[in-house]
């Protein structure tokens, strides 16, 4: 295992897109070696379940490497997590990221887990030799009033069973450093790992940000404006910017790093050998 922590986000492939993408983007990671790989998850159908399972299945079998299984649950009745823990079980995965999931129009949630602490707590109860993950929101979640009430209910996340937590990508490392602080002084002592997510587009940066909350710094807005309508140089600069701010990150003595690969291998390659050197073993 790396220290700090190294670990890479992966997806499952859309539904209308080949079944191969997914290997070929596993394949295209060859060389990075991290400590797990989280595997995305959908929102509850049989489908979603399966394919995360299968997917962290091939991680750890074909690549040995640990597999992370995303759990959402806004949508899902205690049948369907049995059944997918079930799956991940059989698929041996290192652990389960537990989310609660986004709202969606037009649909209602099931109304069973309204928050990630109640999936948490569900999975301790019913796998309590499972190791679960937390996501966490160096800017506070979106649904928030505050960071401090947003890490108030972090704070109920690992009081229900999580034991590691990995961050929503930010861009500005100053306000994950303060985020930490702040939830170290609430008792949080759970390892933090950034989410550091490459620029690739401009759309998806304003896109993400409206999303989630995220501040972008004048910096990258400057990188936006002067690449924005050429992709190569914007994602080479986008490579650049996530490699300062792991650089930097390290340097402070973060617990580990998440690098969000969106299935590009070429940028998370690049990435690794920037940063490589500054990882023990």
């Amino acid at each position: 295992m790396h220290n700090p922590i190294f670990s890479l986000e992966v997806f499952p492939p859309k539904r209308d897109a080949p079944v191969g993408t997914i290997y070929d983007a596993l394949d295209g990671l060859e060389g990075i070696k991290p400590d797990f790989i989280s595997v995305t998850y959908g929102h509850g159908t049989h489908a979603d379940r399966t394919a995360t399972a299968r997917i962290a299945n091939t991680i750890r079998k074909e690549y040995q490497i640990p597999a992370v299984a995303h759990l959402t649950a806004l949508y899902s009745d205690k049948e369907r997590i049995d059944d997918a823990l079930n799956l991940f079980e059989e698929a041996k995965v290192s652990g389960v990221l537990a989310l609660r999931g986004d709202h969606l129009e037009g649909l209602e949630p099931v109304g069973v887990f309204d928050h990630a602490s109640d999936l948490i707590a569900y999975i301790h109860e019913r796998k309590p030799y499972l190791k679960i993950f937390a996501a966490c929101y160096p800017e506070g979640h979106i649904e928030s009033k505050s960071l401090d009430e947003d890490i108030e209910h972090l704070k109920t996340k690992v009081d229900a069973g999580a034991t590691h937590l990995i961050s929503q990508l930010f861009y500005d490392n100053e306000n994950f450093y303060e985020f930490v602080d702040k939830a170290r002084a609430a008792g949080i002592h759970a390892p933090i790992e950034a989410g550091i997510m490459p620029i690739t587009s401009a759309k998806s940066v304003y896109t993400m940000a409206a999303k989630n909350r995220t501040k972008i710094p004048k910096y990258v807005v400057s990188l936006l404006d002067k690449w924005g309508d050429d992709l190569p140089s914007l994602r080479a600069a986008g490579v650049n910017y996530a490699s300062q701010q792991i650089t930097d990150l390290l340097a402070n003595d973060v617990n580990g790093i998440h690098l969000y690969t969106m299935n590009r291998p070429a940028n998370a390659r690049r990435i690794w050998h920037n940063v490589e050197p500054l990882f023990g073993r």
